[in-house]
């Protein structure tokens, strides 16, 4: 089921505040999928997921070379899949506030001069039809 990324029902989002893990999906140069556990936050004021990684993670090579990219969210029947256009950020403050984030969502991240946020949009939502109907 397609949802409207910019009115998201509140059981959408409470289901995107819980914690959970889940899968990122970027296309490496070849086309084929890249496909990792990861953990996530999203931003439903700005209808944007922040992902921290290291510079030279896969992921984020795939998202630099332009690599669309999908969060899916798994727990039980209950799925979510978050898709856009990413980019890597790399200013110190939007590492910051992606690390500030994660800590609330799962836990102080450890320590990576390394580390990048992979961002994006929001500009497609699929999900399973109970709850969010």
């Amino acid at each position: 089921m397609a949802l409207d990324p910019s009115a998201l029902p509140d059981t959408a989002l409470e289901f995107l505040a819980e914690r959970h893990l889940a899968t990122m999906t970027t296309l490496r140069p070849d086309g084929t999928p890249h496909v990792v556990p990861v953990g996530f936050t999203f931003d439903a004021e700005a209808g944007l997921v922040r992902v921290i990684t290291s510079r030279t993670s896969r992921k984020a090579l795939n998202v630099a070379a332009g690599s669309r990219v999908v969060v899916a969210q798994v727990d039980g029947r209950r799925w979510l899949a978050l898709e856009g256009d990413g980019r890597v950020l790399t200013d110190p403050e939007e590492v910051a506030e992606g690390e500030r984030r994660y800590a609330g969502r799962y836990r102080v991240p450890r320590p990576n001069p390394e580390r990048v946020v992979v961002a994006y949009a929001v500009d497609r939502v699929l999900g399973s039809v109970p709850p969010w109907a």
